[in-house]
């Protein structure tokens, strides 16, 4: 897409946005060490949420340092109106550390002295900043001239086919700056934050695809999919187990399985004839037997001879 072609799209999606939200208005007496913490509180959540959470933070701590040293959770608790207290709690807690450790002080009024450039560069190097809160202090603290996108704005970007997705990654908008005059930067810059809340709040909702097909109706094939679930990780196969060999010495005696032996073939039942046989067997034997114990001899007591007297 040309340079020509993209500001003229830009343009007249600019003017369908306006349709859909009305510009807030942004504290201009703020220092600029509070246009930073704002700034990170206002990232992915409303301009009426931001302003909450930052007065709770005025009121229940005593100072920024107080807020550095508490600790990630209590200050989510502070900040639970957003819609992402905890990664504002790590913005704001890592961006007041890096400027206590530059400076020693919250007090960052001596880059309004400085030019734009240099000061840029310098609130580009303390940790926790993002493009959004860069392009945010630059816009209402140093009078330059940079719109605010967070990425639910560069998600509705993609889809209006403005930007590549190579662009969205590395957080540009090419010929936005152009398209809005700086007379209506802040303006402006409010209106397409409350386009990017919406859509980064859940970008594969019905609401906010309505409000993407709303804004451009020929955005219908490349609004957002959910990406497919990531497969299972496969279980590791079992190993099978290998039957160790039996060295000779080490096996144990097996026990010699006792073998049933098969009942004897009955006899077949004696005739009457061989019955008659068996009794006059039976009674010879009887027969022979008694005539032997009686014609068997009795010995003779043998006579004792006395001796004289």
């Amino acid at each position: 897409m040309t340079a020509q072609n993209r500001g003229t799209r830009i343009t007249k999606l600019l003017g369908q946005i306006k349709k859909h939200f009305k510009p807030v208005n942004v504290p201009k007496e703020r220092s600029l060490i509070e246009h930073l913490i704002f700034a990170c509180l206002l990232e992915n959540s409303s301009h009426e949420a931001a302003e909450g959470a930052f007065e709770r933070l005025k009121t229940e701590y005593f100072d920024w340092n107080e807020v550095r040293v508490s600790t990630k959770r209590e200050l989510a608790e502070t900040l639970k109106a957003l819609n992402d207290p905890e990664s504002a709690a790590e913005r704001l807690k890592r961006a007041l550390h890096s400027v206590f450790e530059s400076v020693y002080v919250y007090d960052l009024e001596h880059l309004k002295k400085q030019n734009l450039g240099q000061a840029t560069k310098t609130i580009e190097k303390y940790e926790g900043t993002s493009p959004f809160t860069v392009a945010f202090v630059t816009q209402n603290a140093l009078g330059g001239h940079a719109i605010p996108a967070n990425q639910g704005l560069l998600t509705a970007f993609r889809v209006f086919d403005i930007i590549s997705q190579k662009e969205a990654d590395a957080w540009h908008i090419p010929g936005l700056e152009r398209a809005v005059p700086k007379s209506k930067g802040v303006e402006m810059g409010t209106i397409l934050h409350q386009l990017g809340v919406e859509v980064g709040k859940n970008p594969y909702g019905q609401s906010a695809k309505k409000l993407l097909q709303a804004i451009d109706p020929d955005c219908k094939s490349r609004l957002p999919k959910k990406p497919a679930p990531e497969p299972e990780p496969a279980k590791p196969k079992k190993k099978k187990k290998v039957a160790k060999k039996k060295v000779a010495g080490d096996a144990k005696p097996t026990k010699k399985k006792k073998v049933k032996k098969a009942p004897a073939p009955a006899a077949p039942a004696p005739t009457k004839k061989a019955k008659k046989k068996v009794k006059k067997k039976v009674a010879k034997k009887a027969s022979s037997t008694a005539g032997k114990k009686k014609a068997a001899p009795t010995k003779k007591k043998k006579k004792v001879k006395r001796k004289p007297r």
